[in-house]
């Protein structure tokens, strides 16, 4: 099995960020036939999930950036994906985020993850401007968003699918979160 070889890995005080493997499919697959998925192109059909996790994949050999597999260091449970996206129909660079189930909810690891792709868009990265797309009513990544210091900026639509677009500010030189 061939696995992405050179993506970088982020690391926070609870979870290591890196790039998607083929042993991430069967939660990946689990969280985009569920409703969870609503904000993120599901719910889907296996065949769907598929194809979504090798265009995740894909994205990184592409643009050599992408949404990095989120784990907990202590187990090495994959609990969801955050980074970086920039597709062609995309206005801008994205910062995007989601877990896989509601148990690992309310312990901050999306904000954690969150501040660490921003960290790195800005930083390694060298982006100077950074967005999030996110529906009206995902009311989770809207406060997310919000503790990122983002900002609405304007509505959107994306895949014919209503969005706030959000804009994410360069963090100030030295903080760290």
């Amino acid at each position: 099995m061939i696995a992405l070889t050179g993506t970088p890995v982020l690391t926070t005080l609870r979870l290591t960020l890196r790039a998607p493997q083929a042993r991430d499919l069967p939660a990946f697959t689990a969280y985009m036939t569920s409703p969870r998925a609503a904000f993120t192109g599901g719910p889907t059909n296996a065949a769907g999930a598929f194809e979504t996790f090798s265009m995740v994949i894909g994205h990184w050999a592409l643009r050599g950036h992408g949404l990095f597999a989120v784990t907990l260091t202590d187990t090495g449970e994959t609990i969801g994906l955050a980074g970086h996206l920039s597709p062609p129909a995309w206005p801008e660079p994205e910062l995007a985020w989601n877990l896989w189930d509601a148990a690992h909810e309310g312990f901050g690891y999306a904000t954690e993850a969150a501040f660490a792709v921003r960290d790195h868009a800005f930083g390694a990265l060298g982006w100077t401007t950074a967005i999030s797309m996110i529906a009206r009513d995902n009311h989770r990544s809207i406060a997310l968003a919000r503790r990122l210091d983002a900002t609405p900026e304007r509505d959107d639509e994306i895949f014919g699918k209503p969005m706030t677009i959000w804009r994410h500010p360069q963090p100030a030189r030295g903080e760290k979160k």
